[in-house]
């Protein structure tokens, strides 16, 4: 951007120890150097910022653009013209109705009746899991 060669810095170097001497340049170039961070953290909080906003503008213009396509899909193919011809339901059809209950069998009932203890699951869960060969087998506890 700005170009600065070996020499063009070697002469500002030497004359930033002329003017602002020795025993001041350490701190002055910490103080340049805070300056320049900040810079960078502004420029860079900025670009974000830019980034967000073009990022912002061209996914509304896509929604645009997509409503657009679905409006004249829309138009090309109505719905009501092919509920008809599938056999879809009528208004009056498109209510929901409840499910049936599920019917329990007796090992259903006796299962469900009996109380199970935290442990039991996890157990049950373990016991149906395939081992691998070189696995030990899990210790049970009665």
């Amino acid at each position: 951007m700005f170009d600065i060669g070996a020499i063009e810095l070697l002469l500002v170097a030497a004359v930033a120890l002329i003017i602002i001497g020795p025993k001041d340049l350490p701190i002055a170039m910490r103080t340049a150097g805070r300056w320049l961070g900040q810079l960078r953290a502004m420029t860079g909080h900025f670009k974000v910022g830019i980034d967000a906003m073009i990022r912002e503008a061209e996914i509304e213009e896509q929604e645009k653009v997509w409503a657009e396509k679905n409006a004249q899909i829309m138009r090309d193919h109505p719905p009501e013209k092919y509920r008809d011809q599938e056999g879809g339901a009528s208004d009056d059809d498109a209510q929901m109705k409840p499910l049936d209950k599920p019917q329990t069998t007796e090992t259903d009932s006796t299962e469900s009746e009996q109380p199970s203890a935290p442990g039991d699951e996890a157990n049950e869960a373990e016991s149906q899991l395939p081992l691998l060969p070189d696995e030990p087998k899990p210790d049970r506890k009665a």
